[in-house]
């Protein structure tokens, strides 16, 4: 097998990559500028600012869960690469919006912009993973899949780093994000021009004429009843699922742990976000090096459990932190704390253990199924996970109003990382 970084010299896979890298590095550009912007610069409660954090995630999330039915669909009907440049170019003006929102501090607008950012990548999510069996041979998709994936997490850096960045605190000791206003407007441009060089990705030639169910809630049950059905693909949408659901608690607990546990300032909860996605995209790239190219489940109930014990490791370290000050530390500050480096290193593990146990399951989707279904098969994937993503949300913020403290949300994570190691673990049996 050729090292799968081969492939970043391909036309038939570096435009897709740097798309899909554009459009997460948005995402992210935008939503951590919001996320700071509203919980260092405009809220001043503890239980507001979490509940504002996890009610983003649910609004980014929401779209996936209705909507990628129809994604999938006509992901499935027509050319994947023309679908590809109607969503960057629908980037831009979303884009728009959200900047004025982030100028204006104006939190519906933000809001509203975020929503539309998850419909954006709701379409073009079946997409990333779909076209890979087009366009790469049997033993290249799983490296393929875990470049994007990388690159995925990647882009989350890119973007959680310079969004953090660009939220300024100004001589009144209030906070602006004039700058990364501008940002997501460049690179929405820039994505765009990279969408453009994607090669065609017609339907497969065995692919049944395209007949399009456009009664959301209908296309979506059928979609999933008849994904479902297939034991080895169930067990790897809901393992995936508990990945997603575990992971949308953590990111959404991120910038107030920080805040209000660990007494640091938005530098800190940036570094949190990069140092998980670097892990993710690491942990992306090792797997796929463990098994050389083959798709196997033989190392995700291991990863899944690992994934547990770094949660409650890093929930052992927030508990004994020291009681913050009246001012909130820099990064320099943070990193000099004896047990920050305890922190650091659990969320690294937690990430890169969670990118060895998630990126064959997706590998999982695209091999199993005929390439004339595949999109679909990611659609049906990502109604599962957004659904469970949602409840998530849903539940964190239900736990926080009743009292239950950030730091103790953890917990919840470490509890679901033993039913993902039981799914990982039924999938490894049922098909390795």
């Amino acid at each position: 097998m050729q090292d799968s970084l081969h492939l970043m010299k391909k036309r038939r896979f570096l435009p897709l990559f740097v798309t899909q890298f554009l459009g997460a590095f948005n995402d992210n550009l935008f939503r951590t500028a919001m996320v700071l912007l509203v919980i260092y610069g405009i809220y001043r409660d503890e239980a507001q600012e979490a509940t504002f954090s996890a009610v983003a995630g649910a609004l980014f999330i929401a779209p996936f869960f209705l909507l990628s039915a129809l994604a999938g669909q006509l992901a499935d009907a027509m050319d994947k690469a023309r679908i590809v440049r109607w969503v960057k170019t629908a980037e831009i003006v979303i884009m728009a919006f959200g900047a004025v929102g982030l100028l204006l501090h104006n939190v519906p607008l933000m809001l509203l912009a975020l929503t539309a950012m998850g419909v954006h990548s709701t379409f073009l999510g079946p997409i990333k993973y779909a076209i890979l069996p087009q366009h790469l041979e049997d033993d290249e998709v799983l490296g393929g899949t875990g470049l994007v994936e990388a690159g995925t997490y990647i882009g989350i850096l890119g973007g959680t780093i310079l969004g953090g960045l660009l939220v300024l605190k100004d001589a009144g000791g209030g906070y602006h994000a004039g700058w990364a206003a501008l940002g997501v407007l460049v690179v929405a441009v820039v994505g765009r021009i990279a969408g453009q060089f994607v090669p065609a990705a017609l339907p497969a030639p065995d692919a049944p004429v395209a007949a399009m169910d456009w009664h959301i809630v209908r296309s979506s049950v059928t979609l999933v009843n008849g994904t479902m059905h297939i034991r080895r693909l169930f067990l790897a949408i809901v393992a995936i699922s508990f990945f997603w659901a575990m992971g949308a608690v953590l990111a959404a607990q991120f910038p107030p742990l920080v805040k209000n546990v660990l007494g640091a300032n938005q530098g800190v909860a940036t570094l949190f976000l990069a140092i998980f996605s670097v892990g993710v995209a690491v942990g992306s790239v090792l797997i796929n090096r463990l098994l050389k190219g083959r798709v196997l489940a033989v190392y995700s109930p291991a990863a899944a459990i690992a994934m547990g014990l770094f949660v409650v490791h890093l929930y052992w370290n927030v508990r004994a932190w020291p009681v913050p000050g009246p001012e909130l530390m820099n990064l320099r500050t943070f990193v000099l704390i004896p047990r920050a480096e305890w922190v650091m290193f659990d969320l690294f593990g937690v990430a890169l253990s969670g990118g060895m146990f998630v990126v064959p399951l997706y590998a999982f989707l695209t091999t199993t199924v005929p390439k004339a279904q595949t999109a679909r098969t990611v659609a049906a994937n990502n109604i599962v996970n957004s659904g469970a993503m949602v409840v998530a949300a849903i539940l964190l913020t239900g736990l926080v109003q009743l009292g239950v403290s950030v730091a103790e949300t953890l917990l919840i994570v470490s509890a679901a990382s033993v039913g993902a190691a039981w799914l990982g673990w039924r999938l490894h049996k049922a098909c390795d």
